[in-house]
């Protein structure tokens, strides 16, 4: 029977979880990193090795990216060539925010201050993407809430010179060869705070997905905003009617079915509480014309945030989702969010998951 592993990282480490195949009960190690903040994780299950990533920041030492070849018993740090800015762009690398296998052994990071860096060597080794950091938008580029950051990364599966990037604040930018330029793809997406609210960048994107069969059906979550993309971020359309709010951090697109979502609602901006209190999952199944809230096992008291990189879908042969809480409760659902269990309480802030089902 295959594993399934789950790795959480939080405001004070990195636990990994373990389950059989059927992902009915989970053990977790002790902390990994501990504290150091886990802003991004990431696993490449290709090949016949799988290797998992960490992104850990030390208020003492800075941020380092970590590797591990034997499910995340032992790391090793990326040394030399590591997520760092060479000494003529003067600037550091505060956070690493994204870790995302591309193409087989590309590996890309993205960080604080909004940077792309790029692996041909499976993670042992990173060099900076110059044309998105040169970039003539980038001095425009103003920090959110948390930070000025490249916070999601979606290679084209079906085309490896086409890469879209999305970034708080910025929007969405995106290449078609291979990072030697760079364009915004913002268009329908609104930026309400702007004296312009229809601006061609700027705006405040908390996260984009892609269908990982489908590149041309594209979601995001925005800082008020709820949208979907059908020709692969050229156009965006507004799909947030039918839900409490349209303000939240993350947003899931099933892997099997491009028209199946999941977002998680916040009351806006000075609360960042759920609607009423209430811990609720929304689904819609036909690429977001209608919504179904879900909170079957989930609390009726919660107070607490779900952030962008904290709600994943794993590749297991039955589907699972996985959401993270800044109460540091983690729960999970097998079956598209009609029940959830929770798995994990009383870790610190969770920050980021990701999952995989190995046979």
């Amino acid at each position: 029977m295959g594993e399934a592993v789950l790795l959480v990282g939080t405001r004070k480490g990195l636990w990994i979880g373990r389950s059989d195949e059927d992902r009915r009960t989970w053990t977790f190690d002790s902390p990994y990193f501990l504290m150091q903040s886990v802003y991004g994780v990431g696993i490449d299950a290709r090949g016949g090795t799988p290797r998992l990533f960490a992104g850990g920041t030390s208020e003492h030492w800075g941020p380092g990216v970590y590797r591990s070849d034997d499910l995340g018993r032992t790391w090793t740090e990326t040394q030399g060539a590591a997520v760092r800015f060479s000494p003529d762009i003067g600037s550091s690398v505060e956070r690493v925010w994204q870790i995302q296998p591309a193409e087989p052994d590309v590996i890309f990071a993205g960080t604080q201050p909004s940077a792309l860096f790029k692996s041909t060597d499976r993670g042992e080794s990173f060099s900076l993407v110059r044309p998105l950091w040169d970039h003539p938008h980038r001095p425009t580029w103003d920090a959110g809430y948390g930070g000025q950051a490249i916070h999601t990364i979606i290679p084209d599966p079906t085309d490896a010179q086409r890469l879209t990037v999305a970034m708080s604040t910025g929007g969405v930018y995106r290449t078609a060869d291979d990072g030697a330029s760079w364009s915004p793809a913002n268009v329908g997406i609104k930026a309400y705070f702007l004296p312009d609210p229809w601006p061609e960048y700027g705006q405040c994107v908390h996260k984009i997905a892609m269908h990982p069969s489908d590149p041309r059906r594209m979601y995001a979550q925005n800082h008020h905003g709820v949208y979907r993309s059908d020709d692969g971020g050229d156009n965006w359309t507004s799909i947030a009617d039918g839900l409490p709010s349209d303000f939240g951090f993350p947003i899931v697109v099933h892997p099997r079915d491009p028209d199946t979502i999941f977002v998680f609602p916040l009351v806006a901006d000075g609360l960042r509480i759920p609607p009423e209190g209430q811990a609720k999952v929304w689904r819609s199944r036909d690429a977001g014309t209608t919504w179904t809230g879900l909170d079957d096992g989930l609390p009726a008291d919660f107070y607490t945030a779900v952030m962008r990189d904290a709600f994943v879908a794993d590749d297991g042969g039955q589907t699972g989702l996985y959401f993270g809480a800044r109460d540091g409760t983690v729960y999970a659902s097998l079956d598209d969010g009609e029940h959830w269990e929770q798995i994990a309480a009383h870790l610190p802030d969770v920050y980021s998951i990701r999952a995989t089902v190995l046979a």
